[in-house]
């Protein structure tokens, strides 16, 4: 009888401690539960409907009303390069006495060329670029000075291949010669102004910076 009670109560200690230990898988535990909610402020699994803040945008380029005329300018910056080697080549050869009425004609091209650029210039708004006033004043400076420096040469081509107009195979100066290398130096100053105003401005819009020379 005393074995029968004590092997009783082990079988109730045994079913005891199973009870307990099968409550961990309770569908109702508070600790499942605790892990299976969402911690408070987190977001929901379905997304925040909550509109996020948009950061304002600049306003585009194109509502600049100075990029029309930044372009045209662009554009008319990029023709004005069209004679410089022929212009070179022909004061070069008027130097060496060479292809005298070549040069000339040459020469007499290029500078109806450049008061075309002037022309165009006049005829191009500019008044919404910073420091407009200064940059069409120094490239118009530069244009007709070249032009000038063009019709002098052209001259001087001409003198050349007059009787006794060169020396050994070298062209005798003249008052035309000197005359297109004053200009030419009054053209080279302009430009170098006028570039140093143009490449901020083609920098902000994302056109063609140009060195002096190419003007």
């Amino acid at each position: 009888m005393l074995i029968a009670a004590v092997v009783a109560g082990c079988a109730v200690a045994g079913l005891g401690a199973g009870a307990l230990l099968s409550g961990g898988d309770d569908e109702g535990n508070p600790q499942n539960a605790a892990v299976a909610s969402p911690a408070p402020g987190s977001a929901s699994p379905k997304g925040d409907d909550t509109p996020s803040a948009q950061p304002s945008k600049p306003p585009a380029a194109a509502d600049d009303p100075a990029v029309a005329q930044a372009k045209a300018l662009d554009a008319l910056l990029k023709d004005s390069n069209n004679s410089r080697d022929a212009v070179i080549k022909a004061v070069d050869s008027t130097r060496n006495c060479k292809d005298l009425d070549k040069s000339a004609a040459d020469l007499t091209a290029a500078a109806g060329q450049r008061d075309s650029l002037v022309a165009r210039l006049g005829q191009t708004p500019t008044d919404q670029l910073p420091g407009h006033a200064e940059l069409t004043a120094q490239l118009t400076k530069a244009w007709q000075s070249s032009a000038s420096a063009d019709n002098h040469y052209a001259a001087w081509a001409r003198q050349v291949g007059d009787k006794k107009g060169c020396v050994k195979g070298h062209a005798r100066p003249t008052k035309d010669s000197a005359a297109g290398d004053k200009a030419s130096g009054d053209a080279t100053a302009a430009k170098k102004k006028a570039a140093a105003l143009w490449n901020p401005i083609a920098r902000k819009y994302g056109l063609t910076p140009h060195e002096w020379t190419q003007l």
